[in-house]
């Protein structure tokens, strides 16, 4: 570096970047270097502030980086190069989008003269990622970046959060600018509402109090507003019951008698009835999807819907609503005790009674066990797993198929940001590297990835990142032969035509001492506490292999477009 340089502060596009990280309080990412990145991985070479996490495969690397975000409450950061690299991370950026995990992804690109002439290894990144993320940049000028990155966290973590994509020219990287930092980010078209209405807050309000059958939804918007305390309160007070989506899993204490549990397509029996028969939806922080909604025509027919949410573009989409709210869920519901403080309001408490007693006698419905054999049932796996670490406070990481839906039933989360699992998206291969990235965020925590013989197969090569850098996460491999919950539809739909679901695996316990990790095998229930004892113990990457029954069926269960109270319980009805 010339003296005229370092009279200007003159810094190289990497630089710059890394220097933008440090600023915005990143100091570990998760990456994958290639020909186009590889200035920004030598400026790396010298930071002793980052630190980067070298994965087998770039989708994981996005996955972990959500992971981190997940369970931190921080935006993930992930580097990947150009062509193949960003094209392998597409599914993370997705999954991310779906869940509205606030992730920043920087791709490569080739080098701004050869963008549209074919050059190796180039992709259309920003046409590939622009219907799956929240915002993404081309980088066109080195003096642009740090204003970039800037704007990058800001729109990742307001509002909705989500994925931005910053896709970095070969050229940029090198080419050098001085340095400035903008303390304030202005982007006038960007102004997400905080505060809801008063008129129709008070409006919500009125009718929860009035309601005979009211149900509040939670979803995952009431976890990123952290606002389980205030949501807790609101309906003790109010008398209502709480149902959670999915991705609302741990924002409303399960032990609560107000607790209905997970509603949709395998959400609770009791769940799903009061839904469908309330007079009073109030849903806070979710989209409505099809898995919780059922058939959409039917679903919740006799109720006035209240519908708060922070992005307004996710209100009356998929369900009418009568009371739209645009607003942070915690700002919201604040304001909804406040006012009831303030006010004088009738909450209907005798109509309120009988509809928690109604409540109270559906709660006893519970699913039956479909297969009756001597082997390992995967139920009993997920609940001794529970009694084992529950007193631990672990992180729970899934996979995608019947053993997500056993976690999300029979595992009592009562903290948010306890469950990582792939919601809108539904991608398997998500939950060991998830869990990884959850692992490097948390190092205090047990951190556990229960997955299928099929999910885990998709990225079990990031055995070698775990061995590396010593991240402690234990799998739990639900190991029944097949492709679970496909083979559960083609049983009960498609008359048994089992194609190409019944998959083999690898010797896991081998694999993982070839990778250098600790591997078990578990094929009696006497032996699964002893064996996460060990594992847990061990503080090292560990699988354990749980041989169970092959036939077991995931219920209760909302056949795809049913409505939602025709709520199968077992195989017979």
């Amino acid at each position: 570096m010339t003296a005229t340089e370092e009279k200007t502060n003159l810094m190289n596009g990497a630089q710059i970047l890394l220097e933008c990280l440090r600023r915005e309080g990143v100091d570990e990412v998760f990456g994958y270097p290639g020909g186009v990145i590889l200035s920004l991985y030598d400026a790396l070479y010298d930071c002793k502030d980052i630190k980067h996490y070298l994965v087998r495969h770039e989708q994981a690397a996005i996955h972990a980086a959500e992971g981190y975000a997940r369970v931190s409450g921080k935006p993930g950061v992930a580097f990947v190069t150009s062509g193949p690299g960003a094209c392998n991370a597409i599914t993370g950026i997705a999954n991310a989008y779906y869940d509205a995990y606030p992730i920043v992804v920087f791709t490569g690109q080739v080098s701004m003269n050869l963008i549209g002439n074919d050059a190796f290894q180039e992709a259309d990144i920003v046409g590939i990622t622009r219907s799956c993320c929240k915002h993404n940049y081309l980088v066109k000028d080195v003096k642009q970046l740090a204003h970039i990155v800037k704007e990058a966290f800001h729109i990742a973590t307001t509002g909705k959060p989500g994925p931005v994509v910053i896709d970095l020219p070969k050229n940029i990287l090198t080419s050098k600018a001085e340095f400035e930092w903008p303390e304030k980010v202005k982007l006038p078209g960007y102004n997400p509402t905080y505060e809801g209405h008063p008129k129709q807050i008070s409006r919500a309000l009125q009718l929860l109090c009035k309601a005979k059958r009211p149900v509040i939804i939670s979803g995952g918007g009431v976890l990123h507003s952290d606002a389980q305390n205030e949501l807790q309160k609101l309906a003790e007070i109010l008398h209502v019951p709480v149902t959670n989506t999915l991705m609302g899993i741990g924002t409303f204490k399960p032990e609560s008698p107000l607790a209905l549990g997970m509603m949709g397509m395998h959400g609770e029996y009791a769940a799903n009835l009061s839904v469908s028969e309330c007079d009073v939806l109030c849903a806070i922080g979710t989209r409505f999807s099809d898995r919780i909604t059922g058939n959409i025509k039917k679903f919740a027919p006799d109720a006035e819907v209240i519908h708060i949410d922070i992005d307004p573009c996710s209100i009356s989409k998929n369900v009418r609503v009568d009371i739209p709210i645009v607003g942070d869920a915690k700002n919201v519901i604040s304001a909804m005790l406040n006012e009831y403080e303030n006010e004088k309001y009738d909450i209907n408490a005798e109509e309120k009674g009988r509809w928690l007693d109604l409540i109270a006698e559906r709660k006893k419905v519970q699913p039956e066990l479909a297969a009756k054999s001597d082997m390992l049932n995967p139920v009993t796996v997920i609940n001794k797993i529970y009694e084992v670490t529950k007193d631990l406070d672990p992180i729970i990481s899934t996979e995608v198929g019947q053993h997500q839906m056993w976690t999300a039933q029979l595992y009592k989360f009562d903290k948010p940001r306890r469950l990582v699992t792939s919601g809108g998206l539904g991608t398997m291969g998500f939950g060991f590297p998830a869990a990884m990235g959850a692992s490097v965020a948390m190092k205090d925590k047990v951190v556990i990835d229960i997955a299928g013989d099929g999910s885990i197969q998709m990225n079990i090569q990031e055995l070698a990142t775990c061995v590396d850098y010593n991240i402690p996460v234990i799998i739990a491999v639900i190991n029944n032969g097949w492709l679970g919950m496909v083979r559960q539809w083609q049983e009960r739909i498609f008359h048994e035509h089992y194609s190409q679901t019944k998959i083999s695996s690898p010797d896991y316990v081998k694999l993982a001492e070839a990778y250098g990790a600790l591997g078990f095998k578990v094929e009696k229930e006497e032996d699964i506490e002893p064996v996460l004892k060990k594992a847990i113990a061990a503080k090292r990457p560990t699988i354990i292999d749980f041989r169970v029954e092959p036939f077991e069926m995931v219920y209760p269960w909302v056949l795809a477009g049913e409505p939602l109270n025709n709520v199968l319980v077992s195989n017979d009805k």
